[in-house]
């Protein structure tokens, strides 16, 4: 089980230090995101494009994300690992909700779970943290939201202003302990995050001045083959080295040059 808890999490928030978010989708890379030190590893669905090829987040499967999180959940040892609920693993009912949520915890060994959706989800945010279940909520224009209409983070999509707060406000009174706001107008973000009591996480496009971010590794540090012809990560590129070591060790191979699995230790 993590050691990073709620009340720390709420305690970081009352006493204005930043929360760090990172994504991970692997048991080893789960154990260096947990050694640099974050508060929690998010599980998101984006593991269903940068770690399963789909062309998008959504084809992803409850079956899926459970596999991914429960590597991921052997990984992380202080920090807090939340597993994200895919599509339509929830919207249905309360009661599909409850089912996928707790296959989350028992199966994959999550620390919480992650929904997207605003007030309409409140209900169902309510019955899972009575169910025991900690709820991060994800709300704003979220990759569900952009089924369909074109794409994620090019959306010209802009909610009203009063939707936004009355979803915050409602998935906290429903229980959420924390709320990653995506593509909500950083000047609504900060305003937000002081009249919210629950920890803030900015996601893409919603400004620095939420309690915390969330990195999104694959596109933040720079960890995929776009990279290569498009750089636009500003930590990294990571797939720049890890292409010239794969390049080495072909040349090495090829070239009858000897090669070690490991460092000689003597």
């Amino acid at each position: 089980m993590a050691t990073v808890t709620i009340p720390q999490l709420n305690r970081m928030k009352s006493e204005g230090h930043k929360i760090v978010v990172m994504t991970a989708y692997d048991f080893e890379m789960a154990r260096i995101v947990d050694r640099a030190g974050v508060e929690m590893i998010l599980v998101g669905d984006s593991g269903g494009r940068y770690a399963l090829g789909y062309e998008s987040f959504n084809p992803v499967t409850l079956d899926e994300m459970i596999l991914l999180t429960r590597s991921v959940s052997r990984g992380a040892k202080n920090a807090m690992v939340v597993g994200d609920l895919p599509f339509m693993s929830y919207q249905v009912s309360v009661e599909d909700a409850l089912r996928s949520a707790g296959r989350m915890m028992k199966e994959a060994n999550a620390d919480a779970v992650k929904l997207e959706g605003g007030e309409d989800f409140a209900p169902a945010v309510r019955a899972l943290v009575k169910a025991g279940i900690p709820v991060m909520a994800h709300m704003g224009i979220t990759p569900m939201m952009a089924i369909g209409s074109g794409g994620y983070l090019n959306q010209d999509v802009k909610p009203i202003e009063d939707q936004i707060r009355r979803d915050a406000l409602a998935l906290q009174d429903a229980g959420a302990f924390s709320v990653v706001f995506t593509r909500v107008p950083p000047p609504l973000a900060t305003a937000l995050t002081k009249e919210l009591r629950i920890p803030t996480l900015a996601g893409g496009g919603a400004g620095d001045d939420c309690d915390g971010q969330v990195c999104v590794m694959h596109g933040v540090f720079g960890l995929t083959v776009d990279e290569l012809e498009t750089p636009k990560a500003i930590y990294g590129p990571l797939v720049k080295p890890i292409l010239e070591t794969a390049e080495a060790f072909v040349a090495d191979v090829r070239a009858g040059r000897p090669v070690r699995s490991r460092r000689d230790n003597a």
